[in-house]
């Protein structure tokens, strides 16, 4: 009687994966609530990340001792990679010398509520450029300067 009631229990299981129902159902167990704004601070700069605004487009900010710089739609360049969301923007370019760019990288957060606290990393990258083109560039054309962060992560509504 044992082996006929776990036969019963592994075809329930086999017929409900094949239909589709068990993953819908894992889903809606697993889904939470999907952190959109993103207030991280550390190592002399703050950002802020919101997926969306109230124009519907994601918005950055970005401050440091000497600027304020905000990045709306398309000036915020994302890829989704097994380490996490990586955001990046440029800073500022000087043409024929550098231009510098912040990356920032977004783990993926399960929120328990409506905010989490985490730690991430910046990424502030200075490419070395000239006239002539990358050959021309003695030594790295990359330097990094990493930059601990804390951030918290919340839902609000736009």
């Amino acid at each position: 009687m044992r082996n006929h009631a776990v036969t019963v229990v592994v075809l329930a299981v086999a017929l409900l994966i094949c239909s589709g129902t068990f993953v819908v159902m894992q889903d809606a167990v697993a889904a939470g609530p999907e952190p959109n704004l993103f207030e991280l601070r550390g190592g002399g700069i703050k950002v802020t990340y919101s997926t969306s605004s109230f124009d519907g487009k994601p918005q950055l900010t970005y401050e440091d001792q000497k600027v304020s710089l905000t990045f709306q739609g398309e000036e915020i360049r994302s890829l989704d990679t097994e380490i996490g969301l990586q955001l990046t923007v440029t800073l500022g370019q000087i043409p024929d010398l550098q231009t510098v760019t912040l990356t920032l990288i977004l783990p993926m957060i399960n929120l328990q509520g409506n905010e989490g606290r985490f730690r991430t990393q910046a990424i502030i990258t200075t490419h070395r450029t000239s006239i002539g083109g990358p050959d021309l560039v003695k030594g790295a054309l990359q330097a990094y300067r990493v930059r601990p962060l804390r951030g918290i992560a919340r839902v609000v509504v736009f």
